[in-house]
């Protein structure tokens, strides 16, 4: 099967690559089994000096890359830019404290005083990384960083719409000093992803994804008592309170709803708004989504580029459409955009019946759902009232307020007048069907290591 690259503003094939055969992935998962041996001897600081050096090639060479990005997955060539200096910022953060992150941890027992007992955090080995198309350096590295740093080593299996995003990546580690074997990318369709994680010299494996693609991933890594992180859907809830700085809530709103061409897990999707500033809001945002230059991702005044495939705008299309054949009402856009490309018109759907797709399905695309709360404790159920829970946010200056969003709303992640986002210093991950484990901060190097009870008499 050829795994294709095909850009999503044109169409076009840009690059096509055979599938690795089962012989050609068995000698990478042996190369990364040898390499492991090697990489784990190594110390913090020699880990550290690559990564730094990975950083740096990633600096030098931000435009080449983010054009590849651009290309492949139809972001906005400023954004992929972005994208790219935050995989650099993250290389430099986990180079700088993993080593404190897993240093060994002492534990003093009663009656043992005099003995030596500390936990000690030791690689595991071979990780496969399954990582999407959405943000196709970032998701990569932010597995890759603390999990290269705790000593273990790395297999790619990227989305197959990013295979030079993908070959790009090993490359950027290769050269900045890890060793063959250490980082490597598998041209694969998903048909050989069970067989990659069945192989024992797979140690563990981590996703990011669907939840469909989650459930399967997770299962497979279950039976075969594996460790896993899975970091799936969202859903997230935007919510907006009488106290809210209603300018910087409207500009949250829309940078959060379209960031990535509206293609992230961690996109403000729900809004819930009090009624008492509904109508404003709604007028608001509707207006800011309209004015939005939507166009070529490489041109500089581009907002809003394609949707990663015509797939994705077929299944966008769909969900609107039933959500109004449900009930909801369309306040602006709706359809697909008739221009070469997979775009498709910034959409606000409001009176969100329960049981349609509006109500129970993520929207992987630029489509803003909205409620009205008369209360607190109403957009709290609203907020809850949904299968996954990953990310969200909520706009208030009243204290009372912010407690009761920060302790009751069931989500990983909750910002208050800011909206999600993701950032090296602080962890990320969700609950119910957003997945488990957490990813980044202290617990990125933490994912994927042994805690060994050591005691010495």
């Amino acid at each position: 099967m050829a795994i294709a690259s095909v850009n999503p503003a044109t169409g076009e094939t840009l690059r096509t690559f055979d599938e690795l055969t089962d012989d050609q992935v068995e000698q990478k998962i042996a190369r990364a089994a040898a390499a492991f041996r090697d990489h784990r001897r190594t110390s913090f600081a020699e880990r550290a000096e690559r990564l730094r050096r990975a950083a740096d090639i990633l600096e030098a060479e931000t435009d080449e890359l983010a054009r590849l990005a651009t290309l492949e997955m139809g972001k906005t060539l400023a954004s992929a830019k972005a994208e790219v200096a935050k995989c650099a910022k993250g290389c430099r953060w986990f180079a700088d404290h993993t080593e404190a992150l897993l240093a060994d941890e002492p534990h003093v027992v009663a009656g043992h005083e005099d003995a030596n007992v500390f936990t000690r955090y030791e690689p595991l080995g071979p990780v496969l990384a399954v990582m999407p198309w959405n943000f196709p350096y970032w998701q990569v590295f932010r597995f890759a960083c603390p999990a290269l740093m705790a000593g273990n080593v790395g297999l790619l299996k990227h989305a197959s719409n990013v295979p030079q995003v993908a070959l790009a990546i090993e490359d950027v580690l290769r050269r900045a000093g890890f060793a063959e074997g250490v980082f490597q990318t598998l041209l694969v369709g998903s048909k050989k992803i069970n067989a990659i994680i069945d192989d024992d010299r797979v140690r563990a494996v981590t996703l990011t994804g669907s939840e469909p693609a989650g459930r399967q991933v997770g299962a497979r890594a279950g039976q075969n008592v594996k460790p896993s992180v899975l970091e799936l859907g969202g859903s997230d809830a935007f919510i907006v309170m009488p106290s809210a700085d209603l300018d910087a809530a409207v500009d949250g709103a829309v940078t959060s709803r379209m960031l990535n061409n509206a293609q992230s897990c961690i996109n403000a999707k729900r809004f819930i708004v009090h009624e008492q500033v509904a109508e404003e809001f709604t007028r608001r945002l509707v207006s800011e989504l309209e004015a939005l230059r939507i166009g070529d991702p490489m041109a500089e005044d581009t907002d809003l580029g394609p949707l990663s495939s015509p797939d994705a705008v077929e299944t966008l299309a769909k969900q609107v459409s039933d959500t109004v054949a449900a009930g909801a009402r369309l306040l602006t856009g709706g359809h697909p955009i008739d221009r070469p490309g997979n775009y498709f018109e910034p959409t606000v759907l409001t009176d969100i019946p329960e049981g349609s797709p509006g109500h129970r399905e993520e929207f992987f695309g630029p489509v803003a759902l909205l409620w009205t709360a008369r209360d607190a404790d109403e957009a709290i159920r609203i907020a809850n009232d949904s299968t996954f829970g990953l990310g969200g946010s909520a706009w208030t200056r009243d204290e009372a307020e912010q407690r009761r969003f920060v302790t009751e709303v069931e989500t990983g992640m909750i910002y208050l007048n800011r909206f999600t986002e993701s950032t090296p210093e602080v962890p990320f991950g969700g609950i119910k069907n957003s997945g488990y484990g957490r990813e980044l901060a202290g617990f990125g190097p933490r994912a994927f290591v042994n805690a060994k009870t050591v005691w010495i008499d």
